[in-house]
């Protein structure tokens, strides 16, 4: 009894070894994406290390997940839609696979018309379809502070939904889901997330970009 119970876990134990070592080879054979993680200061990681980031996050998630994901942050604190418009074209120089398009906090605000955001934000998934045909765009969307009224809010909230639906994108609905208004996850300002912030917005973004991984691979 004693010698079949050893010989079982000695299957189980190789069964896991090579299940382990198939994960790995597929994980090696799989291309490399690259992902442009483009946005403000939510992106760029404000008051943190760049590591810490969600777009450094998501290579690690992707990793352990078998898929390879080459993240380049090219968030800049401040920018808003308008300042992205101008910036997009030269960012997008380099090979994209995945552009995760992450403005308008800044718009909301500073109160800026949500009609010009939104002209802004399709005007870059314009332009990203112009440099890179085969681009698979992820917006993330945001929401205007409850400081701004009910009317502003209403107009600036449907810009995101309405973007995806006409345009064809994917869509995150809100970046900040379970982080904002959490002062536990956020900095003093109560506006830029933390570490632990940043890694609930990289778990949020990775739910709509590993579907557009799967969706791209299948």
């Amino acid at each position: 009894m004693k010698h079949g119970k050893k010989i079982l876990i000695a299957v189980v134990a190789i069964i896991l070894a090579l299940a382990f070592v198939w994960t790995r080879v597929q994980a090696a054979e799989s291309p490399t994406v690259r992902v442009l993680a483009f946005g403000d200061s939510l992106t760029a990681g404000y008051g943190l290390d760049p590591g810490e980031a969600y777009p450094a996050l998501l290579e690690s998630i992707a990793r352990d997940e078998g898929f390879h994901l080459s993240v380049r942050n090219a968030g800049l604190s401040g920018e808003t839609t308008a300042g992205g418009l101008r910036r997009l074209g030269w960012v997008l120089r380099q090979p994209v696979d995945v552009l995760i398009l992450a403005l308008g906090a800044n718009d909301a605000l500073r109160g800026q018309d949500p009609e010009a955001a939104e002209k802004n934000l399709r005007g870059m998934i314009q332009q990203a379809r112009d440099a890179h045909p085969d681009v698979t765009i992820l917006l993330a969307g945001m929401l205007a502070p409850p400081n701004l009224g009910a009317d502003y809010r209403k107009a600036f909230d449907g810009i995101f939904p309405r973007i995806a639906e006409e345009e064809g994108v994917l869509l995150v609905p809100f970046l900040l889901e379970g982080v904002a208004g959490d002062a536990s996850l956020n900095l003093a300002d109560g506006i830029h997330p933390n570490r632990e912030g940043q890694r609930i917005i990289a778990r949020t973004v990775w739910v709509e970009l590993r579907r557009a991984l799967e969706d791209s691979a299948g």
